[in-house]
């Protein structure tokens, strides 16, 4: 493990920090951040700063957003939903309140639903289950089909609506032993109810919440004495008659080891920890038991058993069919020896098999993620531990120890100066695993958040092959979930990056026609994200987010289209447009249009005049990419990587045809070009040079290269017509850029950190990615930048056409790579 960055509050706390409050910390699949403070007054005017919430991104974490999030009391549990969009809080008198983004964007949030068990802290918090499980299988690892390395696995939703559909809500547990759910209906109204856990009704300090593939709710509590037990709940929740229902049973309880063993009975008298290893296996659990200077971790499994039967009974012959009768009984799986006292315990997210094949390959090719839980310590240090035998896989030793935050388990006296480091009380008081447990975020007890890199071999020493084998898994599992792989790029070297771009290619264009419709975007923009890492690939990261904004324009302008006739065969208009144009090879436009039905491209005016901005960086795209063929060689050039596919040429051919017919319909919609002739057809001239570089590189023929006939006519390109200067690349001043080094970054909460890999003069035009239309040097409209490439765009739209907002919606809750928007303020002159 290494530490990556620590980020810090410039402003420094008026008072001391409180070792009594509780920290709080969860990270969403989409790679946010939602966590706690215990220090007062930190910003003037907050009467407590334990009452608000700070939600931040991986990527930009000193754009912080701080939610004063009106709980009345210490917020005890934060819960991310399923998509990552949505945040559940809870406090210590019982009020719940759900968090959404305000305009889809991450630094701006509201509550607009909220549940409450009145003056009943909530000790445990969960969203139900929506019924998706994965199954990450490393066996299979190797395998060609993604459907065979992440099988879908079958389980039922907490709670299911008409056809099958998840119904959406959440379930708390409280100190006094109650079950509180609230469903959210369709319409958007709450349906809450609640329910003992049981008829004797007892304090619980500690709860933890997992589902069963059935569709039940398994709800684990103890009320904090180890010498108690904890005890174990079945919760079935249902609607009738409009109303919510929960019903409960008791399931087998369990005492922890370490209270029946003589040499340690009294040694360790409070439980201070009760987690199951994963939500969705309710048959394993992790308990910690704590006194003043130490803890003992056990980890236990539910078992079926065989009930032992009476003697008179057994030599009675068995009925046919007749099973043996047996009981469900816990039975402890491992235990530690005596630790240092735990402060945070963190359990991996990556939904890993742990069948015994799957174990034995992840053994023998060292792929650790999932399989290690994270234990931090009152001395500062972390250890991660096997998720099963919970023996140590590897340690962070904490700055104040080791400055390098290296990993050296048998290093003596970095554990002599991490013990006297301890000394300072720096420590983790709230732990999480990121979704590919390749990352861990840490809250320290002075507020400062800490990101570490956590290894997917642990540190042991692996072959070039084997570490890009383990790194291209991760990111094929996060291209097939959705989820956010920013964790996974903490590992890639710049000089990496070649090698896992081509070999993800490669296990792209392996998979079924439907499963590479569906990845087409997503598999572009991890690409993208991958070349942004070397200087070296720069321009391929160019070329990966030019192909995206490529693919949006030409499902844009032919979702315009429209048959002639409603009854028409099974081809839309966009379909038979693409099959003449890949079938008609004739470089003159004004032939390849006479086989088109050009009643299917009649439009009005309006819509085609308020996408010109797009038909004009078509235009230009096209003017570029030829005019730089005979630059061919030199892969730092954006547009090498459009020289060979013959893909996305093809779509050019197909929207330069487009333009054309409805340039007969709307002039003022063609796009403009400064030529050199007045007699000059610039279109026609872009589209037979376009279609000699086409059949050079089709699909359906070996590929070519371009003859000299060619390369001399597009020489000849810039006399004829003024080649434009394209704003290739978003401004990319995120943090992971940086992140390849072995020292870690220092940075602050608000302190904006200028990091861009390409540098830009200061007085350079700013460019609405989107809309293709330049803002201005210093533009003072609002705008919003992803959060994963940069790209940046106004946020209220200038042209109030159907058209171009239908454009816009496309992009409301997402950027085109798919990353989410965060609000940037205007620049300032």
């Amino acid at each position: 493990m290494e530490l990556a960055y620590v980020c810090e509050w410039e402003k420094r706390p008026k008072s001391t920090h409180r070792p009594s409050v509780p920290l709080v910390c969860s990270w969403s699949c989409r790679n946010l951040v939602a966590f706690t403070t215990d220090l007062k007054n930190q910003h003037d005017g907050d009467p407590d700063v334990s009452h608000v919430i700070h939600i931040m991104d991986t990527e930009h974490p000193w754009d912080v957003y701080s939610i004063s999030s009106g709980h009345s009391e210490v917020i005890s549990c934060l819960e991310w939903d399923p998509s990552g969009s949505r945040l559940l809080s809870a406090d210590g008198d019982g009020h719940i309140k759900c968090w959404s983004m305000s305009e889809h964007m991450v630094n701006s949030w509201e509550s607009l639903l909220s549940s409450s068990v009145e003056g009943d802290p909530i000790v445990a918090l969960s969203w139900l289950h929506n019924g998706v499980k994965l199954a990450l299988h490393v066996e299979m690892s190797g395998s060609t089909n993604f459907g065979e390395k992440f099988s879908r696995v079958k389980f039922s939703p907490s709670l299911s609506l008409f056809g099958g559909k998840p119904m959406e809500g959440w379930l708390a547990v409280t100190v006094s032993g109650l079950v509180s759910v609230s469903l959210l209906k369709p319409g958007g109204a709450l349906l809450t109810a609640s329910e003992s856990l049981c008829r004797l009704r007892g304090r619980v300090a500690l709860a933890d919440i997992a589902f069963t593939g059935g569709g039940n709710i398994v709800v684990a509590a103890a009320d904090g004495s180890a010498s108690s037990p904890v005890q174990f709940y079945k919760v079935v929740v249902s609607v009738v008659s409009e109303k919510c229902r929960i019903d409960t049973e008791l399931l087998p309880s369990l005492f922890l080891r370490c209270t029946t063993d003589p040499l340690r009975r009294d040694k360790y008298p409070a439980v201070t920890h009760l987690k199951f290893l994963t939500r969705e296996n309710s048959e394993q659990v992790l308990l910690c038991a704590s006194n003043q200077s130490g803890s003992i971790v056990e980890c236990w499994s539910l078992r079926k058993e065989g009930l032992p039967v009476n003697n008179i009974f057994q030599h009675r012959s068995p009925a046919v069919g007749e099973k043996p009768p047996t009981i469900l009984k816990w039975r402890i799986l491992t235990t530690t020896g005596d630790l240092e006292r735990v402060s945070a315990v963190a359990l991996p997210k990556l939904p890993i098999s742990i069948s015994n094949t799957d174990l034995k390959v992840a053994s023998d090719t060292k792929f650790c993620p999932g399989l290690g839980l994270a234990l931090a310590f009152h001395d500062g240090t972390i250890q991660i531990l096997h998720r099963l035998s919970l023996h140590t896989m590897g340690v962070f030793y904490g700055s104040a120890a080791a400055p390098s935050g290296g990993q050296r388990p048998g290093d003596e006296s970095s554990v002599k100066r991490q013990r006297t480091g301890g000394a300072h009380g720096l420590h983790f008081k709230a732990l999480q695993f990121s979704w590919t447990s390749l990352a861990l975020a840490g809250v320290d007890n002075h507020g400062k958040l800490h990101m570490l890199r956590v290894s997917p071999s642990m540190g042991q020493v692996l072959e070039m092959n084997t570490t890009l084998r383990h790194l291209l898994f991760l990111l094929e599992y996060c291209m097939v979930t959705g989820y956010d792989w920013w964790d996974v790029l903490l590992h890639v070297q710049p000089g990496m990056v070649h090698n896992l771009v081509d070999k993800l290619h490669e296990e792209y264009m392996r998979q079924n026609q439907a499963l590479q419709q569906v990845l087409a975007t997503r598999i572009v923009a991890v690409k993208a994200s991958l070349c942004k890492l070397s200087t070296a690939t720069a321009a391929r990261a160019c070329d990966f987010h030019a192909k995206l904004l490529l693919i949006a324009v030409s499902s844009t302008l032919k979702s315009l289209l429209r048959p002639h006739v409603l009854n028409t065969p099974d081809k839309s208009p966009g379909d038979r447009l693409s099959e003449i144009c890949a079938k008609n090879a004739d470089s003159d436009i004004d032939k390849v249009m006479i086989n088109l039905k050009t009643e299917e491209f009649v439009l009005d005016g309006p819509p085609l005049q308020s996408l010109q901005q797009l038909i004009q960086w078509v235009g230009d795209f096209v003017l570029y990419l030829l005019a730089n063929l005979p630059n061919q060689g030199s892969a730092a050039r954006p547009g090498l990587g459009f020289m060979r596919d013959g893909a996305s040429l093809g779509m050019l051919r197909e929207m330069l045809v487009m333009i054309r017919i409805w340039g007969l319909f709307k002039p003022g919609c063609l796009p403009t070009f400064t030529a050199t002739s007045d007699s000059q057809d610039s279109l026609q001239l872009l589209f037979r040079l376009l279609t000699k570089l086409w059949l050079c590189c089709r699909d359906d023929a070996p590929p070519q290269e371009p003859d000299e006939s060619l390369i001399d006519e597009c020489c000849l390109l810039p006399s004829q017509l003024l080649v434009p200067s394209l704003d290739w690349l978003p401004v990319n001043d995120g943090v992971i850029v940086k992140l390849q080094g072995k020292q870690p970054i220092r940075l602050h909460f608000g302190k904006s950190a200028s990091l861009d890999l390409v540098a830009r003069s200061a007085g350079c035009q700013r460019t609405d990615n989107l809309r293709c239309v330049h803002m201005g040097v210093c533009p003072t409209e609002d705008s919003k930048a992803c959060t994963r490439c940069g790209c940046v765009t106004m946020l209220r739209s200038p042209n109030k056409s159907n058209a171009m907002k239908q454009w816009e919606q496309r992009w409301i809750k997402n950027c085109l790579c798919g990353g989410l928007w965060r609000r940037v303020p205007p620049t300032l002159p």
